[in-house]
């Protein structure tokens, strides 16, 4: 992969990077589609990576399905797929580790300990491997995609950040390969997230900016889901990830929430725009 990077770079080819652990959804493959879009030359990489797990977390049963992501792939036209093994991406003895302090430590961070150390070290070793110029993420995985951006900027890297809309199912809920693991019943609740957030976005583009009453606003939508328990609601300004009192610029609205055993993750994006009415716009 270093030498075909090499070999790429050389030639004056734009390279695209595309990093997931599989369990390929259209979530994935729109990011595939745009980086194909924007350069001449898209690698993507395939790794379930052990160090963004926490010790109650569900690495072992991770959903895995090499060769049909590898055929997905290859159907979108990929120039390479790099898929290491363990060994390759933590050798024996292995002790050096990214951490990003403040944004890391919050919210997801909270939730799930030692989680972005983890991302963030496999993300700058994909970096450094496959040397992209633009690197494509979903912006499902918000807090994630801020910290890469620090990181990126901090540690002067190269690679520019490519943040991409979410993929929804018709019934709004966010593709994610966690997904899965719902059984019919949760997955028919799972809609709650986008139901709170949508109830959020309702209340903004009413006038609402406080964000003890959003919180509020999205609790009552869960409390009428009985096979859903939120973890989180918070609204955070979009660059610092830091807890805001007013929603008066670009921001996030972020829930987390189990069904059953299966957490998963959602956000509303507020920019400030001048020519809205409201001087807002979201997207969900």
């Amino acid at each position: 992969m270093k030498e075909a990077a090499r070999q790429a770079r050389g030639e004056s080819h734009v390279i695209g990077l595309v990093p997931t652990m599989g369990a390929l959804h259209e979530g994935h493959l729109s990011l595939v589609r745009l980086a194909k879009k924007e350069c001449s030359r898209v690698y993507t990489s395939l790794f379930v990576n052990p160090k963004q797990f926490g010790p109650n977390e569900d690495f072992a049963k991770y959903p895995r399905a090499f060769e049909a992501d590898a055929a997905k792939f290859v159907g979108l036209g990929v120039d390479a797929l790099f898929a290491p093994t363990l060994e390759e991406i933590y050798p024996s003895g292995f002790s050096t580790y990214v951490s990003v302090d403040g944004i890391g430590d919050r919210l997801e961070g909270r939730s799930r300990p030692g989680h972005f150390r983890g991302v963030a070290t496999v993300v700058l070793k994909l970096f450094e491997i496959a040397q992209p110029d633009y690197a494509y993420f979903g912006r499902k995985d918000a807090q994630q995609v801020c910290i890469i951006q620090h990181m990126a900027r901090d540690l002067n890297l190269n690679a520019q950040i490519v943040v991409c809309p979410i993929v929804r199912e018709a019934d709004g809920l966010a593709l994610s390969s966690r997904n899965a693991y719902l059984n019919p019943d949760q997955r028919r609740a799972a809609t709650v997230l986008h139901r709170a957030l949508e109830a959020a976005r309702a209340a903004i583009a009413a006038g609402t900016r406080d964000t003890m009453q959003l919180q509020n606003t999205i609790r009552s939508v869960f409390e009428k889901e009985p096979l859903a328990r939120l973890d989180y609601a918070e609204a955070v300004s979009a660059d610092s990830f830091e807890p805001i009192v007013r929603v008066s610029r670009a921001s996030y609205v972020l829930l987390a929430a189990y069904l059953g055993k299966i957490r998963l993750i959602d956000n509303l994006y507020i920019e400030q725009i001048e020519s809205d009415s409201s001087g807002l716009r979201f997207q969900l």
